[in-house]
């Protein structure tokens, strides 16, 4: 008794040949090359250190900058008396303190020495520079500094003098050149 095999649906069938061999279909893996629908493996890219320099130190000059802008919006306002009565919480933490100058003003080379008093208390200061101009006993002033380590002196390293109604009716028009950012009223 004889089979006969239906070899029209298979060519490859019941021969032991695979039937994707006889179509010509290679499916080896492919280990290289570049062509189309493979993917091919890059070379790792070498780093530039100089660009990681650069860029180190945008990030510390950013840093820096805002750390600057936070220093100077934490120096917050104290009254002579405030300032008196949080002395050992404030330490020797800069701040601005706001009083008015006595009559007791006194320079000695680059230091000025006087008080500033505010609501009935008084602090002494020193200042190291030269006070700005318009400095003068009787004015308000604040001024930039901390207290000085174990004393209630306050040292003192900027002096920003407030105008009074007094300087500010009798000197309109020195005020508006300033505003407009012009000097002695020359225009220009």
């Amino acid at each position: 008794m004889s089979t006969t095999v239906d070899d029209t649906d298979d060519p490859g069938a019941g021969t032991g040949h695979d039937s994707a061999a006889d179509t010509g279909l290679d499916l080896s893996p492919r280990t290289g090359g570049g062509g189309r629908g493979t993917s091919t493996r890059r070379p790792a890219r070498r780093s530039n250190p100089a660009a990681w320099f650069a860029l180190a130190a945008v990030v510390i000059g950013i840093g820096f900058v805002v750390m600057q802008g936070l220093g100077n919006a934490t120096l917050y306002f104290r009254n002579v008396d405030e300032a008196l009565a949080q002395r050992d919480d404030l330490g020797t933490r800069s701040f601005r303190l706001q009083g008015l100058v006595r009559d007791d003003v006194r320079e000695d080379g680059s230091t000025v020495r006087f008080t500033v008093t505010f609501n009935g208390a008084e602090i002494a200061v020193v200042h190291r520079g030269d006070p700005p101009d318009l400095f003068r006993p009787g004015l308000p002033v604040v001024l930039e500094g901390h207290f000085a380590e174990g004393s209630d002196t306050f040292e003192s390293n900027r002096i920003l003098v407030k105008h009074s109604e007094e300087y500010e009716a009798e000197n309109t028009d020195r005020i508006i050149d300033a505003e407009d950012g012009r000097e002695d009223g020359d225009g220009g």
